[in-house]
């Protein structure tokens, strides 16, 4: 079920984007900093539902004024002026295509922000900007289904009983490495031959065994 009435949708995706440039060029705010303040105080919540005020009553700078004002990070007398233009920046793009995944799959926002960050969806902006929401949509359809996939480097711990501390411990690369290769956050297929000698001696594999395979469709980065 769709979050807000398709009338609205236009609204929620020009002042999701005005929102997102405005916090991040104005305020200097990073986008996801600003998407949890917005879920915070329950106005993510709000938009998500279709609440006129503030899809249509209010404007994506307002929208951010109002959050500025709950969260005391900012007086209002130190609020920076709205921006005289918008909708060419990156920014924007990220904000008016999140409001149209929010609306299209009836999810919302922090169950979003679970499933993506807004930093992850920044970096898709340089080969899906000019493209149609739809494939944006298809693009989010196939990332959920690999978030469900365990790695390659999940399979062979779990086979081995480690935990991703103690492959840390017996390794010798940092926790947080072996989590952000876990995660996808980053690309083991380009992490150093020093980390991946030392994953593989450790689990019992080879180095390729860590790699992650991609489909000929997947090559080349979002």
């Amino acid at each position: 079920m769709h979050a807000y009435k398709e009338m609205y949708l236009n609204d929620a995706m020009e002042n999701l984007g005005e929102a997102m440039e405005y916090a991040v060029l104005s305020c200097g705010m990073t986008m996801d900093e600003f998407l949890d303040l917005l879920i915070a105080e329950g106005l993510a919540e709000q938009f998500g539902k279709g609440v006129p005020k503030w899809v249509s009553g209010t404007s994506g700078t307002e929208l951010v004024w109002e959050v500025l004002y709950r969260t005391g990070k900012m007086e209002q007398e130190d609020f920076p002026p709205a921006r005289i233009e918008y909708e060419a920046t990156p920014e924007y793009w990220c904000g008016r295509i999140l409001a149209y995944y929010q609306w299209y799959t009836g999810k919302s926002f922090r169950n979003i922000r679970d499933i993506i960050s807004m930093d992850e969806i920044l970096r898709m902006y340089p080969t899906l900007h000019e493209a149609s929401e739809e494939k944006f949509i298809d693009v989010m359809i196939e990332w959920e289904r690999r978030k469900d996939l365990p790695t390659q480097l999940q399979r062979m711990r779990r086979i081995v009983g480690y935990s991703q501390r103690l492959l840390a411990e017996k390794s010798g690369v940092s926790l947080r490495m072996i989590q952000q290769y876990e995660q996808g956050a980053r690309d083991i297929n380009k992490a150093t031959g020093t980390n991946l000698l030392a994953l593989a001696r450790t689990l019992g594999c080879r180095m390729e065994d860590l790699m992650e395979m991609r489909a000929e469709e997947e090559k080349g980065d979002l």
